[in-house]
């Protein structure tokens, strides 16, 4: 993915908390892009961390203010997340403003191992994920490494653009009052797979127009398909395959791998939110 080297990134959307402890309880979530379960369980008031408010902060250089251009974002991975979540919120803002509404933007906090946040304590194990209650999006960049080692991903700056759009897609929904119905029902037909498939069509529509925010090239059909084999590779489908060796339908949180790629290509092919309604059949 080539960022256009004389674009002007602004690392104010991205705040660094990697090398500070954090201590307490841990929230594990699953394998999979956005913690989905997590999420309606805070939706529904229950809050596992409420009693926790203690963190140990370790004070560290932040090296995101070397994030300066395109030509940085096209050098390292940080600064590559800047620019990612700079254009993704570029194009929601746009988009909003277009229909006469407005789009707040969402920070995105990149953490190493584990983090404290409005949703309690999250490790890096849990993947990347959206928080409702304080409306930002957290993500351990040490997960790119695990989509290719842990998933079997082919990886590549586009799967990890269309990480950063995935949980941009949540904000969408949140801004959009589309959250507070999730459920905690699981399997292909569950109200919380129906809200990760619309956040992959979300991610699809900013990936169609991620040349049209002043950051990004327009994405060429061999970066489109390493969006593809991300979305692919965190399907539930292939992800019971991987770790219980069966698939269980009745215990899909995020939707399998061809449902995943198609509600991505949805997004992509027309390019407008309107077509992300995935409340009918999938």
């Amino acid at each position: 993915m080539s960022f256009r080297g004389d674009s002007r990134l602004d690392t104010s959307q991205v705040e660094d908390a990697r090398g500070r402890g954090v201590g307490g309880p841990v929230l594990i979530g699953g394998g999979g892009i956005g913690i989905i379960i997590l999420i309606a369980s805070l939706l529904l008031g229950v809050n596992p961390l409420a009693d926790y408010t203690g963190t140990t902060p370790i004070e560290g250089p932040s090296s995101l203010a070397d994030c300066k251009t395109g030509a940085d974002a096209n050098q390292r991975t940080d600064c590559r997340v800047v620019g990612f979540v700079d254009s993704v919120q570029k194009f929601w803002d746009d988009d909003f403003a277009l229909r006469g509404e407005t789009y707040h933007q969402a920070k995105t906090v990149i953490f190493t191992d584990v983090v404290q946040g409005g949703c309690g304590t999250a490790s890096g194990t849990s993947g990347p994920f959206y928080c409702p209650e304080d409306g930002r999006v957290y993500l351990d960049t040490s997960f790119f490494d695990e989509l290719r080692t842990r998933f079997g991903a082919q990886g590549g700056p586009f799967a990890e653009g269309y990480v950063i759009a995935h949980e941009y897609g949540h904000h969408v929904q949140d801004e959009l009052g589309l959250l507070q119905n999730s459920g905690t029902r699981t399997g292909p037909q569950s109200q919380s797979v129906r809200i990760e498939l619309q956040a992959d069509c979300f991610a699809g529509v900013w990936a169609r127009h991620a040349s049209d925010t002043g950051y990004l090239n327009a994405p060429s059909d061999a970066e489109i398909g390493q969006a593809l084999d991300a979305a692919a590779a965190v399907g539930d489908d292939r992800i019971q395959r991987q770790t219980q060796g069966r698939v269980s339908p009745e215990q899909w949180t995020h939707g399998s791998a061809a449902q995943r790629q198609k509600w991505f290509m949805t997004g992509y092919q027309t390019g407008e939110r309107d077509r992300c309604d995935t409340s009918g059949a999938i």
